[in-house]
């Protein structure tokens, strides 16, 4: 088990599974300090700086998506009314690969990308390649009938058979359909993810 890999680095640096496998539970568990040679090797006391950006980072590594992406929302966020923060949650949450991760069809949002990437899902009927799609209350996101017949979601519809999914996602497994039925609420998004301080970190630009 690599331990000091640039994802398991990442986990042990925010002290947290960001990507959902077990490997990473266990990783945090055999090595729970941050990447260095012991415990007394790590940082000191972080700034409120570094605090912000250390944040920025976690939501980033979560919902993964890249600097570009995140600032880009993050704009567009701030031309929304009501509180920025709130806005920022919601466009995270209203990413495709999310959207399916959410549903209980994807292990993690890192195979739900691939999922996507990979064109196994369908938006209104019309095949998609792109995760960061933003979804819209009424929409459809099916599984391709080429793809339901495909070894790779039995094992995930099956682990899921008890999943509850989120309140504004309706969700068929036997018929591998999402429905979004509303914009998602901030209490839905992530709560380990401090977004006060990720508007905070932006607003210092």
């Amino acid at each position: 088990m690599k331990y000091n890999g640039p994802k398991a680095k990442k986990c042990r640096r925010q002290g947290m599974n960001l990507y959902g496998t077990d490997k990473y539970d266990k990783i945090l568990q055999r090595k729970p300090h941050g990447p260095g040679k012991s415990p007394r090797d790590q940082q000191s006391r972080l700034s409120e700086y570094g605090q912000q950006l250390k944040e920025k980072q976690k939501a980033r590594d979560m919902y993964g998506i890249s600097e570009r992406q995140f600032l880009g929302m993050y704009l567009r966020a701030t031309k929304v009314a009501g509180q920025t923060g709130d806005a920022l949650k919601q466009m995270l949450e209203r990413r495709l690969d999310n959207v399916i991760y959410r549903a209980g069809f994807a292990m993690t949002r890192i195979q739900s990308r691939q999922f996507v990437g990979h064109g196994h899902f369908l938006v209104d009927g019309v095949r998609v390649t792109i995760p960061s799609l933003q979804v819209k209350p009424g929409q459809v996101v099916t599984v391709r009938t080429q793809s339901k017949d495909s070894p790779v979601f039995s094992p995930i519809l099956a682990s899921h058979e008890k999943y509850l999914p989120p309140s504004w996602l309706t969700v068929d497994s036997k018929a591998m359909r999402i429905e979004v039925q509303a914009l998602p609420p901030p209490e839905s998004a992530e709560q380990a993810v401090d977004m006060r301080q990720i508007v905070e970190f932006y607003s210092r630009a």
